[in-house]
């Protein structure tokens, strides 16, 4: 028999150097490891060699409205090159705990200014992410 489930968007909570993130858009957040874990060769028999890549690195995009109190939190730890810890936590179902104890927002969120108020778009590089 199939099941039903329910995903709330308020059940995502992130904070990054200990401030909890608020004003979200309607993106929120987007995790993605920078490399593929596993790399493979195929050898001229057929054989295969699997590589294991080792790289920890990842990008985390956190999407923010124009009006976020964290918007200027953000730009500053952009411009110092500041590192600090960060998590995002899902607690739907089923839970999910991302977290890494060195992040750095890569640059200052870019700006548009016109009819509408524009989002803000902040990546955040992790340097040793853990998945949970």
């Amino acid at each position: 028999m199939a099941t039903t489930t329910t995903y709330d968007p308020s059940d995502v909570a992130s904070t990054i150097g200990g401030v909890f993130l608020t004003g979200f858009s309607e993106d929120l957040i987007e995790f993605e490891k920078d490399e593929d874990s596993n790399t493979f060769k195929v050898g001229a028999q057929g054989d295969v060699l699997v590589s294991k890549v080792n790289n920890r690195l990842a990008t985390l995009k956190v999407t923010l409205l124009a009006t976020s109190p964290q918007n200027a939190y953000l730009d500053k730890l952009a411009e110092t090159g500041q590192v600090v810890p960060v998590s995002v936590i899902y607690n739907g179902t089923p839970k999910e705990t991302i977290t890494s104890t060195a992040g750095v927002v890569i640059k200052p969120a870019a700006r548009k200014y016109g009819n509408e108020a524009d989002d803000r778009e902040y990546e955040i590089k992790l340097t040793n992410y853990e998945i949970l």
